[in-house]
């Protein structure tokens, strides 16, 4: 039996465990971290040395950083290759766009949870409010010209990078009361909310 180990609203988190339900493959969810606590335990420690979620265990092999545990998940169980490109160059475009969100955009999605979501409106500051929305659209604008040319971050088929971003750009979506028109954006989000493990596991409260 797999285990994940990190709370059902983290956007790391809920990576994972789409990646498994699209794949229907059986697991056990453990809630730590944010108000669950217990990533600086020695238990959680031994697991990750880096306090931070998910993490992912195989019996006794054990897995941090949500992309990796997508790609070991993928090439595990992905046999009929439903989410991982089998195309060289098309899994290359793929994990360009995973690191491209965990590297360019996630630290301002979390940004925007931690000083706009989970902050009073009295309470927040308006211009590093605004700044976050300004850096969050500028790399949407990028994401958006992208979708353009293809249907999906994987390709012209649902997979593995669109998985690995959806979960970034659903609570900005769910937040940002004045958003830009990207159209490309609206219509690749469209496609996934038709997807039943998508509204089980990263449609839910934010906070």
């Amino acid at each position: 039996m797999l285990t994940v180990w990190g709370r059902k609203n983290s956007s790391n988190v809920k990576k994972v465990l789409w990646c498994l339900e699209e794949l229907n493959i059986s697991y056990e969810q453990k809630d730590v971290g944010g108000p669950f606590g217990g990533l600086d335990t020695p238990e959680y420690k031994k697991l990750n040395p880096n306090s931070t979620i998910p993490t992912l265990q195989d019996d006794d092999f054990t897995l941090w950083e949500s992309n990796t545990i997508l790609r070991y998940l993928t090439e595990k169980f992905d046999h009929s290759h439903l989410l991982l490109p089998q195309n060289l160059q098309e899994r290359a475009a793929a994990d360009k766009w995973m690191d491209w969100g965990c590297g360019s955009l996630f630290d301002y999605i979390k940004q925007m949870m931690n000083k706009i979501v989970r902050v009073a409106e009295s309470e927040r500051d308006p211009q590093v409010t605004l700044t976050i929305y300004q850096n969050i659209e500028k790399l949407l604008k990028i994401a958006d010209d992208a979708l353009a040319e293809q249907a999906y971050f994987t390709g012209q088929q649902f997979g593995i990078a669109d998985i690995s971003l959806a979960p970034y750009f659903y609570p900005w979506r769910e937040i940002a009361s004045e958003r830009p028109e990207f159209n490309n954006l609206e219509r690749w989000y469209n496609q996934l909310k038709t997807r039943p493990a998508f509204q089980k596991i990263v449609m839910m409260p934010l906070k």
